[in-house]
C-alpha cells in the first residue's frame, strides 16, 4: 500500500450560525484507525466531509497523504443501472475489480441499485471502496442498515485495511469492534 496519513489540527466546523465543534486535532499514521462518536447533529458527517475536501472547515487544517476513499449515505452508484453495470462503471475508472462475492453481492448483479435494501447499498458502496484501493478511508456511519453478519464483515474489512498499512477515520454513533482503534467523543469538542 502506498504511503498515507490523515491529520487534522485545531479543526472547527460551523453549520449555518451554529458552531458544532472546535479544537479537534488528530493524526493517523499507516495502520491506525480513529472512531469519532457522538449523537446525531454533533458534526460527525461534517467532519468526514471536511476531511474529504467536500466542506471547508470554519477553522483549522486537514492534511491528507495518499488517495482518499469515501463511504457515506450516498453510494455513488447509478440508481437506474443494475448493480453489476453500476460497479463495472467504477471498475473501468479505478482499474480494479471490487470483491463482490466477499460482500455477498454476487446474486444481486442484475438488480437495479434503486431496489437494493439499505444494507445491500452499503455493501455495494464498500465494494466500490475496495475497488478504489485508496489507502485513506473515510467512513460515515458504515454500519447503518447492516445485519450482524455484515457488521462483522465490515469490522474485518477495516481491520484488514489498517493491518495492510491503510488508515481509517470512522464517524459512527454505533460501537465498532476494531482491535487498536482510538475513539473520541465529538461532544468533548462542542463549541
Amino acid at each position: 500500500m502506498q504511503a498515507c496519513r490523515l491529520s487534522a489540527h485545531e479543526l472547527a466546523c460551523q453549520r449555518g450560525e451554529r458552531l458544532l465543534f472546535r479544537g479537534l486535532s488528530f493524526d493517523l499514521a499507516p495502520g491506525e484507525a480513529l472512531q469519532v462518536a457522538g449523537a446525531n447533529g454533533t458534526g460527525k458527517t461534517s467532519l468526514i466531509r471536511i476531511c474529504a475536501g467536500l466542506l471547508r472547515p470554519y477553522g483549522g487544517t486537514v492534511c491528507t497523504v495518499g488517495p482518499v476513499g469515501l463511504v457515506d449515505e450516498r453510494p455513488a452508484l447509478d440508481p437506474h443501472q443494475p448493480l453489476g453495470k453500476a460497479l463495472a462503471f467504477w471498475r473501468r475508472i479505478d482499474c480494479s475489480a471490487a470483491p463482490i462475492d466477499r460482500l455477498g453481492l454476487d446474486g444481486l448483479l442484475d438488480v437495479p441499485v434503486r431496489y437494493l435494501s439499505t444494507g445491500q447499498k452499503k455493501r455495494a458502496a464498500l465494494a466500490r471502496l475496495l475497488g478504489q484501493a485508496a489507502p485513506v478511508w473515510l467512513l460515515d456511519e458504515p454500519l447503518n442498515g447492516l445485519d450482524k453478519v455484515a457488521v462483522v464483515l465490515v469490522e474485518n474489512l477495516i481491520a484488514e485495511h489498517c493491518a495492510s498499512g491503510g488508515v481509517a477515520l470512522i464517524a459512527s454513533h454505533q460501537a465498532i469492534a476494531l482491535p487498536a482503534a482510538r475513539r473520541i467523543e465529538l461532544a468533548d469538542y462542542a463549541a
